[in-house]
């Protein structure tokens, strides 16, 4: 028996199946292989080498990881200073708030007590409180009709220009005066006369004398916060020169800051000997005789921050009055969180101290003499460091804050 070759015979198989089959075969494979075999994950993959420890890693992986350390520690100072500012603003929220509150309570008192209520309060309070940088109350007394005139024609600005120094510059500017022991007295209508001329006094309650000028510091910041909404409130004499400019520039750098109390810093000798001037009775709380007073601004011009003046505000029936008021001021923050800022620019000479910075371009922010607490013969020679100490009326206008 023979076999043949090609051909459709039962015993053989053609090409066209042999090839269909070997598709098909292959096909299946791939199918099968598809459902079967799933790729690792990545961090499933094993090392090449996998005896080797953790510290020994390939240099590429160490610069990769360098690289990612480098960002997470970026990401991480990011992350501090953006903390950092949310707590300066949480400060200023809660100082915020705390303002709101003591100025609730300064209205309720002043209802319950029969008291008139200022106009300006009512204003404040029936169309919002606007934002101020500062409010600059110039501490006065009856006595000072002349005084208070020479401010008025150098270095405060009057009617129309106040009210835009008020608007555009957010600085508010009072001479600040209680009233006689005799309630409506000559020297009370006096005041309220001059008021009627020029509208820049600010009527505390206060019974004036020298002798009460911590209670009056103490009223003044009091009353103050609530009639105004500022980042400072600055006290000054009527005998000292101020550039207003430059001590809004001074201040409006620290007005991130909380608590801030800013002015010359200095520390006196506490004096026992009775008849002296600045005698001190309560001397011996300061210990053995000869001790010096704790630091504290001076007080012909210094500053705080709106939550310090709040804290005054709120605790003014508790705090304790010395006979300074400078000393008085600084004792009501020892204890408190609160940055004391020493700076010179708040107390310059008269001149030729204040015309000397003032060509060099360290313009001062307030010019006085030492040996009079204030201008010596002020009425007459303010005109005198106003001409030769002054920032310039250009220099107001054109600050911005």
């Amino acid at each position: 028996m023979s076999w043949r070759r090609g051909g459709g015979g039962d015993g053989g198989v053609s090409r066209r199946w042999a090839v269909l089959l070997c598709v098909g075969s292959f096909c299946l494979g791939l199918l099968f292989t598809n459902r079967m075999w799933t790729l690792p994950e990545a961090s499933e993959i094993a090392r090449p080498n996998a005896n080797v420890e953790e510290g020994s890693m390939p240099v590429a992986a160490e610069c990769g990881s360098k690289k990612v350390q480098e960002k997470q520690d970026f990401r991480d100072i990011l992350q501090v200073q953006d903390t950092h500012h949310d707590v300066q603003s949480l400060d200023k929220t809660i100082a915020s708030l705390e303002t709101e509150l003591s100025a609730a309570r300064s209205l309720q008192e002043s209802l319950l007590n029969g008291a008139p209520v200022s106009e300006e309060f009512k204003v404040s309070e029936s169309i919002g409180r606007r934002k101020y940088l500062m409010v600059i109350g110039i501490n006065t007394a009856f006595s000072s009709r002349k005084r208070r005139d020479s401010i008025r024609y150098t270095w405060m600005p009057q009617g129309e220009k106040r009210k835009k120094l008020e608007e555009e510059k957010g600085i508010i500017i009072r001479f600040v005066i209680g009233h006689s022991a005799i309630s409506g007295g000559i020297v009370d209508r006096a005041i309220e006369a001059e008021d009627r001329k020029h509208g820049d006094f600010m009527r505390i309650d206060h019974v004036e004398g020298y002798l009460a000028l911590s209670g009056k510091t103490k009223t003044y910041f009091a009353t103050a916060v609530s009639l105004w909404d500022a980042d400072f409130y600055v006290k000054v004499d009527d005998d000292v020169h101020v550039n207003i400019a430059t001590l809004g520039n001074i201040l409006s750098k620290l007005a991130l800051k909380p608590r801030v109390y800013i002015g010359c810093m200095k520390s006196g000798p506490v004096l026992s000997e009775k008849g002296v001037r600045y005698y001190e009775p309560e001397h011996w709380k300061f210990g053995e005789s000869g001790n010096k007073y704790f630091r504290h601004a001076t007080g012909q011009l210094y500053a705080i921050s709106k939550d310090l003046a709040t804290y005054i505000s709120i605790n003014k029936h508790i705090l304790h009055k010395y006979i300074n008021e400078d000393v008085s001021l600084g004792s009501w923050f020892i204890g408190l969180d609160v940055e004391h800022i020493d700076d010179k620019r708040l107390c310059c000479g008269t001149p030729p101290d204040c015309e000397w910075k003032a060509q060099a371009g360290n313009i001062c922010a307030a010019s006085f003499d030492w040996r009079c607490s204030g201008i010596c013969n002020s009425e007459g020679r303010i005109w005198e460091v106003h001409n030769k100490c002054a920032e310039g009326e250009k220099a107001l206008w054109n600050a911005t804050f």
